[in-house]
C-alpha cells in the first residue's frame, strides 16, 4: 500500500479488532515459562487488594442475601460460613497455592490427573463453571452497583425504575474500557480496597455502638430467635441447612491463587522453585480470609439487629445494600453518599477483575487444545463476546441481585469442590494420610453444599450447563475447522537421523510411511516389496518413517526424530506426536527446508469407510493418513512446485 493510499474502513476495523494477543494471557504465559526472579512482582498485601476487589466487594450484597436466606438466624449461619471458610476453603487453597504456584489453580491440578479426551472434556466443563462464576460476578456486581446508585436518597426519584438500564450501561462501560486496552492496576485496587474497608470499619463500629447502647435490640433479637427456633441445637441445625445459600461469602479464593504470578516472593525465587511466592501467597489467602471473616460476622450481626426484616425484601430500602442503608441512617446523607460511591467503584472494579480473569483463563487452555478460533487470541473480539453474554445474563435475571445469587454460588462452589478434590488426591499421592483424610472431609462438605445449592437454586447449574454446552460446541467446531492445520511447533533430528537425511540429499529423497507392528525383518521386507511393486520403483534407497501417537487430544506438539538401523539393513526414523498426518507433514517440510530438495513419501491406502477414518483421525490422530497428510501439506504450502510429494498405492 502506497503512502497516499488509504486502507478500507473494513480493513482498519479488522486490524483494530485483531490487534495483538491478550496482554494478560501473554504476560501469564511468559511468567509461567520463563525462569525469572520473582522480585519483578508486587508485595503480597498489595496483590491481596487485587483479589480483594472481588472478595471484599461481596460485602455490598452478602449481608442482605444472608438476611433473606436465614432471617433472624443470619449471624449464626454466617458463623458457620466463617468456620467453613477458615477450616475448609483456606487450607484447601493454601495447598493449591503450593501445588500450582503459577496461577493455573485447581483446574490445572486436576488436568494433570486426567489424560486424553476425558481430561480435555473435564477442563472444558470446569471452564464452563468458571465462566459462570466470572460472568455472574460482572453482572451481579453491576446490578448491585446500580442498586446503590438508584437507592441513594438524593438520586432515587430521578433514577427510579432505571436499574436495568444503569446495569447495562455499567457492563457496557466495562467492556469499553477493555476494548480501549486494560492492564490490571494494583495501585487502583489497593486504593479502592483501602477506602472501602475503612468506610466499612466506620459503619460496623457505629452499628455495634448502637447495638450495645440499645440493650433491648439484643434482647428482642434473642427472644424472637428462641421463639422461632427453640434451643441452640435447633438453631445450629437450621444454620447448617441454610448455609449453602450463604456460599457467596466464599468467593475470592480461586481469584487469590490466579493472581499468584504477581506476588513478589524472595529475590532468589525462580519459576521452578518459587518458595517465597508460595509463602507470601499463603499469607495473602490467610489475611484476606481473616479480614473477610471478621467483616462477615460483624456486618451480619448489625444488619440483622438494626434493619427491619421487611427492608431486606425486594423493593425494600436495604435490599442489596444493607450496609449502605445503615450508613445513610446512622451517619447521614453525606457519608452515605460517599459510601455509595465507594461501593459502586469497588463493585465495578470487581467486574473488571472478573473480565480480566476470563481473558486470562480461556486462552490458557483453549488454544493449546486447538479449541479456539484464531481471533479468540485477540482481546477485543473476546471482550465483545463476554460483554454480549453479560447483557444476556443481565436481561434474563432482570438485573436482580437476589436472583443471581444462586448462579454465582454454584460457580463458586463447583470451583471450590474441584479444588478440595484436587488437594485430596495430591495429599494421597504424597503419602500424607492425615491431610488426605482432612481434605476428604472438606471435599465432602463442599460437595454436599454444592448439591444442596443446585437442588434449591437450579438457575446456577442451568446457566453453568449453557456455558459448558457453548464452550464444548465452539471448541469442537474450532478443532474441526483447524483439523488440517500444521500443528508441530518445531522439529529436531538426532545425529543418526540427520545422517540419513544428508546421505539422501544428493539423490532422490524417498520415505516409506510404515505403521509399526512387530518391527521384525519380515515386516520391513514385505513393506518395501509392496511399495516397489505398487509404484514400479526399483532399488532399496528408501528410509522408513514410523509415527507413534501419544496423546491425540493434544493439538500442538514438538517433534523429535530419532534414527536407527534395524536388522543391519533397514534405516528407520521414529517420531512421536498427537497426529500421524501432522507429524509426517511437518517432517517432510523440515527435510525440504534443510536439504533444498523435494522429498517423496509413499503410502498404502487405508481400508475402511472414509468418514469413519476421518473420525479416527479427528479423535485418535490416525485414520486415513495419506490424503490427510497431503491436505495438511496443501494448507501449509500453497505453491505446488514447493510442496513435498505424496504417493499412494
Amino acid at each position: 500500500m502506497g503512502p497516499t493510499e488509504q486502507q478500507p474502513a473494513g480493513g482498519r476495523l479488522r486490524a483494530w479488532m485483531l490487534q495483538g494477543l491478550s496482554e494478560i494471557n501473554s504476560k501469564g504465559d511468559r511468567a509461567a515459562a520463563a525462569a525469572e526472579p520473582a522480585h519483578r512482582g508486587q508485595a503480597w498485601y498489595r496483590v491481596m487488594c487485587l483479589t480483594g476487589v472481588d472478595y471484599f466487594s461481596t460485602l455490598g450484597y452478602q449481608p442482605g442475601i444472608a438476611a433473606l436466606a436465614a432471617g433472624l438466624l443470619s449471624p449464626i449461619a454466617t458463623i458457620v460460613l466463617v468456620l467453613v471458610t477458615l477450616a475448609g476453603a483456606l487450607p484447601v487453597y493454601r495447598r493449591v497455592a503450593q501445588e500450582s504456584p503459577h496461577g493455573a489453580g485447581s483446574i490445572a491440578m486436576l488436568e494433570r490427573l486426567l489424560s486424553f479426551w476425558k481430561g480435555k472434556l473435564f477442563v472444558l466443563t470446569m471452564l464452563g463453571f468458571a465462566a459462570t462464576d466470572f460472568l455472574i460476578t460482572i453482572t451481579l456486581s453491576a446490578a448491585d452497583a446500580s442498586t446503590h446508585l438508584v437507592e441513594n436518597p438524593h438520586l432515587n426519584k430521578a433514577l427510579h425504575d432505571q436499574q436495568m438500564v444503569i446495569t447495562l450501561v455499567l457492563v457496557a462501560l466495562l467492556g469499553a474500557v477493555f476494548l480501549k486496552g486494560f492492564l490490571e492496576a494494583v495501585g487502583v485496587a489497593t486504593a479502592l480496597v483501602g477506602l472501602y474497608l475503612t468506610l466499612n470499619v466506620v459503619v460496623v463500629s457505629v452499628g455495634i455502638w448502637h447495638v450495645v447502647t440499645a440493650e433491648h435490640v439484643v434482647t428482642d433479637w434473642a427472644t424472637a430467635l428462641t421463639a422461632e427456633h427453640g434451643d441452640v441445637l435447633a438453631m445450629v441445625g437450621v444454620a447448617l441447612i441454610v448455609f449453602p445459600k450463604l456460599a457467596l461469602g466464599l468467593s475470592g479464593f480461586e481469584t487469590g491463587v490466579a493472581v499468584m504470578p504477581h506476588v513478589k516472593g524472595d529475590p532468589d525465587d525462580t519459576e521452578e522453585r518459587p518458595t517465597g511466592r508460595i509463602r507470601d501467597a499463603k499469607k495473602l489467602l490467610t489475611t484476606a480470609a481473616l479480614i473477610m471473616s471478621v467483616f462477615l460476622i460483624t456486618t451480619s450481626f448489625i444488619t440483622t439487629l438494626l434493619i427491619p426484616a421487611k427492608e431486606f425484601q425486594p423493593g425494600g430500602d436495604a435490599n442489596g445494600r444493607a450496609l449502605a442503608y445503615l450508613a445513610h441512617r446512622y451517619l447521614g446523607g453525606a457519608f452515605g453518599t460517599v459510601y455509595d460511591i465507594s461501593t459502586i467503584a469497588i463493585l465495578w472494579f470487581a467486574g473488571a477483575s472478573a473480565m480480566a480473569g476470563l481473558l486470562n483463563l480461556m486462552p490458557r487452555y483453549l488454544p493449546r487444545y486447538g479449541m479456539a478460533p484464531h481471533w479468540a487470541r485477540a482481546v477485543r473480539p473476546m471482550v465483545i463476546v463476554f460483554t454480549l453474554v453479560a447483557f444476556l445474563v443481565t436481561w434474563i435475571f432482570d438485573a436482580n441481585v437476589d436472583a443471581q445469587g444462586g448462579a454465582y454460588a454454584t460457580g463458586v462452589l463447583v470451583l471450590i469442590s474441584s479444588a478440595s478434590i484436587a488437594v485430596t488426591i495430591a495429599a494421597r499421592k504424597a503419602g500424607q494420610r492425615d491431610w488426605t483424610i482432612g481434605f476428604a472431609v472438606i471435599a465432602t462438605v463442599f460437595l454436599y453444599t454444592t448439591v444442596v445449592n443446585v437442588i434449591e437454586r437450579p438457575d446456577g447449574v442451568k446457566i453453568g450447563a449453557c456455558f459448558i454446552a457453548g464452550i464444548i460446541l465452539v471448541s469442537l467446531l474450532s478443532r474441526l475447522a483447524r483439523a488440517f492445520e500444521l500443528r508441530v511447533t518445531s522439529v529436531t533430528l538426532d545425529p543418526l537421523a540427520e545422517r540419513f537425511i544428508r546421505d539422501m540429499a544428493s539423490r532422490k529423497i524417498r520415505f516409506i510411511a510404515n505403521e509399526p507392528d512387530q518391527r521384525d525383518k519380515a515386516e520391513y521386507r514385505e513393506k518395501l516389496e509392496q511399495i516397489r511393486n505398487d509404484h514400479d520403483i526399483p532399488g532399496e534407497d528408501f528410509v522408513f518413517v514410523e509415527v507413534t501417537v501419544v496423546d491425540p487430544s493434544e493439538f500442538e506438539s514438538v517433534l523429535t526424530v530419532r534414527g536407527e538401523v534395524l536388522h543391519d539393513r533397514y534405516r528407520v526414523l521414529t517420531l512421536e506426536s498427537s497426529s500421524i498426518s501432522n507429524a509426517l507433514a511437518a517432517f517432510l517440510l523440515h527435510v525440504r527446508d534443510a536439504t533444498g530438495r523435494t522429498p517423496h513419501i509413499y503410502f498404502e491406502w487405508t481400508e475402511g469407510n472414509p468418514f469413519a477414518n476421518f473420525l479416527r483421525f479427528f479423535l485418535f490422530g490416525q485414520g486415513e493418513v495419506a490424503p490427510v497428510t497431503r491436505e495438511v501439506l496443501r494448507e501449509a504450502e500453497p505453491d505446488r512446485a514447493l510442496r513435498p510429494r505424496v504417493h499412494t498405492g
